[in-house]
């Protein structure tokens, strides 16, 4: 195997809802917004700054949030588990002799961190990238497959020409997933080593 796939971050490779949730709902008290962490961390895939302003936060307001959230996150990272399979999705593309990359809207050093306490081996991290954003850095990385929880994972997989793989443990379901260009949609990354497996075979 020698293909490039990369791999998007929150509710794809990890469960970031609960670390999210703590650090929105310290960042709601100490600016007193009307912020509920469970429920701001069921949109996650945008850009945090897109979140802040679709949750109620004042437009002049979002910058220091966004600054004060990003001192905030590292503190979480712990309570954030990988999503089943994930690890072993990584691991099944390095091991048949290709290139594993996560490439992701989460800022990039956060990201990095993540990668590094779950000791994860990986080919690169890109962060700071949404939707359509995501296919400078998978045509870059000559990335065939791309996988995603969101609408934006699959809009960017297809401007990037890659084959778009959906799983099912974001805010998407599958007809959601598909209708944004989702070329095959999985419950989650359990099932990836064989689809992958009867992909590359086809």
């Amino acid at each position: 195997m020698t293909i490039t796939v990369g791999f998007d971050l929150d509710m794809t490779l990890i469960d970031s809802r609960p670390g999210v949730a703590v650090a929105i709902d310290t960042l709601a008290q100490e600016f007193d917004l009307p912020m509920i962490g469970a429920r701001f961390a069921e949109h996650l895939g945008p850009p945090l700054a897109t979140l802040l302003g679709d949750a109620g936060a004042p437009d002049d307001l979002v910058p220091h949030l966004v600054t004060r959230y990003r001192e905030l996150y590292p503190d979480v990272i712990a309570s954030i588990p990988a999503l089943p399979g994930a690890g072993d999705a990584l691991e099944v593309v390095r091991a048949g002799g290709g290139r594993a990359l996560v490439v992701t809207g989460k800022y990039e050093p956060h990201a990095r961190l993540h990668v590094e306490h779950l000791g994860w081996d990986v080919d690169r991290v890109a962060g700071d990238l949404w939707s359509t954003g995501k296919a400078a850095v998978l045509r870059a990385e000559s990335a065939s497959i791309f996988v995603g929880d969101h609408a934006g994972d699959m809009r960017g997989a297809k401007a990037a020409g890659a084959f778009a793989v959906g799983v099912t443990t974001g805010p998407y379901d599958a007809d959601g997933l598909r209708a944004a260009g989702a070329d095959v949609v999985l419950d989650g990354l359990t099932g990836f080593a064989d689809w992958l497996a009867g992909h590359t075979a086809a």
